[in-house]
């Protein structure tokens, strides 16, 4: 009888140990389960807030689970980038990035994270342009008058930007260093405020993504001065790009993509890829990127990687060139 025990004992654990496999693979099958946090490193309200929650609303759609967006603004966004890298790397804490994830390991000393280490690249998304802007009574009403101005006014002419780090201020800061010019930096935590802001007279000049500037360029409160994509935007085709404005070669674009924490299981990266896809070529999504000048982006988890890593080696040249310093 002990050895008819043991025998039945031993099985049982062969049983289990063959099981394993099939019963993660159930755990897989199961993701999600539950809700979905989309971190955003802007106040709600900006561009990458809203392509946020556009891009939110159709995943939630294909994964039959909510996703929701968190806003964690400040410290160039590595307030919201230490939220995910110390999140737990099951699929259910993700960031929307843009341009400063890219940025912040050569714009900050000592480097806030390791882009190779942190992140699981899930996909890109779009584009839109950056664009210059001011109110839209300002006395300068060309990019050229606001070049002289601020040769004439060296510091004395504020440029509002989203945030330290972000696509326009080192757009804006690459800017300076090629026209040969000094503006004082207004940093904000998103665009809303420093569009609110300029606006309402309080700051110069403004550097934004033209998703956030369009509203109120149609409506007649901002004039855009210059749009810095290599071409001009089909929603702004009376604005000059900043190449045509007398800076051959000059091109800046914020771009966005999803990203989860390190170590994420492939099947849950997968499938956050197939539903970011999904999400991507739908009209919401396209539609609110064209609306702005841009596109969607859809592409391949190591198109994502190479686009993160290739813009991480842009960006470290420019901030070494132009002697950028977060403020």
């Amino acid at each position: 009888m002990p050895s008819l025990r043991r025998r039945g004992f031993l099985q049982t654990v062969a049983f289990a140990l063959a099981a394993t496999p099939a019963i993660g693979a159930l755990a897989a099958d199961a993701f999600p389960s539950k809700t979905i946090k989309i971190l955003v490193g802007y106040s709600a309200g900006g561009a990458v807030d809203a392509v946020a929650r556009a891009l939110g609303q159709q995943m939630s759609s294909v994964l039959g689970q909510p996703v929701i967006i968190e806003n964690k603004p400040g410290a160039g966004t590595n307030i919201a980038v230490k939220a995910l890298t110390t999140s737990a790397p099951d699929g259910y804490t993700l960031l929307l990035a843009a341009n400063a994830l890219a940025a912040n390991p050569a714009l900050y000393k000592p480097a806030p994270f390791d882009l190779a280490r942190d992140f699981t690249p899930i996909a890109q998304v779009g584009r839109v342009p950056v664009v210059f802007a001011v109110r839209d009574d300002a006395k300068i009403k060309t990019l050229q008058e606001l070049v002289a101005a601020a040769k004439v006014r060296p510091g004395g002419i504020s440029v509002a930007t989203p945030g330290n780090g972000s696509t326009p201020h080192l757009a804006m800061e690459l800017f300076q260093h090629t026209a040969g010019i000094s503006m004082r930096h207004v940093p904000y935590k998103g665009g809303a405020q420093a569009l609110t802001d300029v606006v309402g007279g309080h700051v110069d000049v403004l550097a934004i993504n033209a998703l956030e500037a369009l509203p109120l360029t149609q409506s007649g409160k901002l004039r855009a001065l210059a749009v810095m994509s290599a071409e001009r935007s089909g929603v702004l085709p009376g604005v000059p790009t900043v190449a045509e404005s007398g800076f051959p070669g000059f091109e800046a674009s914020v771009w966005y993509a999803l990203v989860g924490p390190a170590n994420l299981p492939a099947p849950v990266a997968q499938a956050l890829y197939a539903a970011a896809q999904k999400a991507i070529a739908s009209p919401q999504v396209r539609d609110l990127l064209a609306a702005a000048g841009g596109s969607s982006s859809p592409g391949s988890m190591e198109q994502a990687q190479k686009l993160i890593a290739s813009e991480a080696t842009r960006y470290a040249k420019i901030i070494q060139e132009a002697g950028i310093q977060p403020d």
